[in-house]
């Protein structure tokens, strides 16, 4: 199954946003346990590496990647797509060159469009909370039907069905399923969104 299809029907790409290694494997183990199946790291590639090492069934995703070396490190972790705050040619030729999925990040219609000329299959919006949310969603997919869209930036939990009803592929969720929460805390949120969306 392609990555993009399978990012689609998991529905939920999850983010880990965190600087310490401990907290962030303890998430994504927290997420794992609670049934979610594609994880973006945005923390040290050794976290990335662990998880990668003992989940073979986890699509593992390296946010914040900005160069070809960040990217190549990313590849070497593990990571079997390469998430990128730009859209920015240097990273869509790399990721050409060594086959991996890359998904750029584009706030204006026209940098949507412009991704999606380049073949990109699944397109980040962020930061959606500050461009219009479900609404900014709905206008976008409108006119351009065949956008791939994945919205991400403070997505509240209770938006994610919303964000799929306007035509997003799937939805980037970070904070709402880890932040103040312990480890089983975690799992049951985990538990209770994905029920919520199937």
């Amino acid at each position: 199954m392609k990555i993009s299809d399978i990012i689609s029907n998991e529905k939920i790409y999850a983010i880990i946003r965190e600087d310490d290694k401990n907290r962030a494997y303890e998430i994504a183990k927290a997420y794992i346990e609670g049934g979610i199946k594609v994880i973006e790291f945005n923390c040290p590639y050794d976290v990335t590496k662990k998880i990668h090492d003992e989940h073979n069934n986890i699509l593992i995703s390296q946010g914040g990647i900005i160069t070809t070396a960040q990217a190549q490190k990313a590849l070497c972790a593990g990571a079997k797509i390469i998430s990128s705050p730009i859209l920015q040619s240097n990273l869509i030729r790399f990721a050409s060159c060594y086959s991996t999925f890359l998904i750029p990040t584009a706030t204006t219609p026209n940098e949507a469009y412009s991704a999606w000329k380049s073949r990109i299959a699944l397109i980040k919006i962020y930061p959606v909370d500050k461009m219009g949310g479900i609404d900014y969603i709905k206008e976008l997919i409108k006119p351009m039907h065949f956008l791939n869209l994945l919205p991400c930036g403070y997505v509240k939990l209770e938006e994610i069905k919303g964000y799929l009803d306007a035509g997003a592929k799937a939805v980037g969720v970070g904070r709402g399923l880890y932040q103040d929460k312990g480890y089983n805390e975690i799992v049951q949120t985990v538990k209770e969104v994905i029920k919520s969306i199937n």
